[in-house]
């Protein structure tokens, strides 16, 4: 198992992925009977690729965690980085850890995929007010080294998030058409990403992810999405916080980015890291 230190790339190396067999087909939700969601959201979810929006934590809770980013970011900046340098935060902060397990959250999530479910990505989405960065139309699969595709992703709002400070949008259905061709981007100093995908509207409608702080969104791995650059005076920061079923295979190691957040692996594949004591 690597160490709690260890870092992992946001986006592989292509020729590493090109070389792993992967199942990128969509795998509909069968929970019949959710526990948090209702059955008309797992529905929409198999059907539009997309749950929202979820009421989550209340105002002085999502304050807190606010707080919390506030103090990171300034942490993270003075040691070099910047506000979308906090990736696989699980696996070095405990607060960010806490939250990947967070009972309310993880409920939302095992109403998807079922009840054995391995949390294994944790990153910090900040666009700074004026930052000027887009991300491009993509499918979170064609970076992950998981197969079969049966992931999906959170997204906390950790400030408010609308169209006029950049919040995430989807093409809705776009997770039925399959694994799309995906081209290098030509503006990769204006792109949080190195590839996009051209003319995402001809596969569904574009729906804005609208969340006041403190709620949250879930989508398929293979639905298109993105946002665009954040023009406002306003920050808008979001937690990005991944999970897969835990029968999925997870190559280049990544299984050792994994915490068992409901039920069990019955392939002992996944690491199920312990909580990092920094916080």
């Amino acid at each position: 198992m690597a160490d709690s230190k260890s870092t992992f790339k946001m986006i592989p190396d292509q020729s590493e992925l090109d070389q792993m067999e992967r199942d990128l087909s969509f795998y509909p939700s069968n929970v019949t009977n959710p526990k948090v969601l209702t059955v008309e959201q797992v529905e929409q979810f198999n059907r539009e690729g997309y749950v929202r929006p979820i009421p989550v934590f209340n105002d002085t809770e999502i304050t807190q965690i606010r707080g919390y980013f506030d103090e990171l970011l300034k942490k993270v900046i003075a040691d070099g980085g910047d506000s979308y340098s906090i990736s696989s935060a699980h696996l070095k902060y405990g607060r960010v850890y806490d939250l990947l397990k967070h009972p309310k959250i993880v409920a939302c999530v095992t109403d998807i995929l079922g009840e054995n479910v391995v949390g294994w990505g944790s990153h910090f989405f900040c666009k700074m007010p004026h930052d000027g960065k887009a991300v491009a139309w993509h499918q979170d699969a064609s970076y992950w080294p998981l197969s079969p595709s049966k992931a999906v992703t959170v997204w906390l709002a950790v400030d408010d998030a609308d169209i006029e400070n950049a919040c995430m949008k989807f093409i809705s259905g776009s997770h039925h058409v399959g694994h799309l061709t995906y081209h290098p981007s030509d503006s990769a100093e204006h792109n949080v990403l190195n590839q996009t995908v051209e003319n995402p509207e001809q596969y569904g409608d574009v729906i804005y992810d609208e969340l006041p702080a403190g709620e949250i969104s879930l989508h398929s791995d293979l639905l298109l999405h993105g946002s665009e650059a954040n023009e406002s005076d306003r920050r808008r920061c979001g937690l990005t916080l991944r999970y897969a079923a835990s029968d999925v295979y997870a190559g280049m190691k990544w299984n050792e980015k994994g915490v068992i957040v409901s039920g069990c692996d019955s392939n002992d594949h996944w690491a199920d890291r312990s909580r990092p004591d920094e916080t």
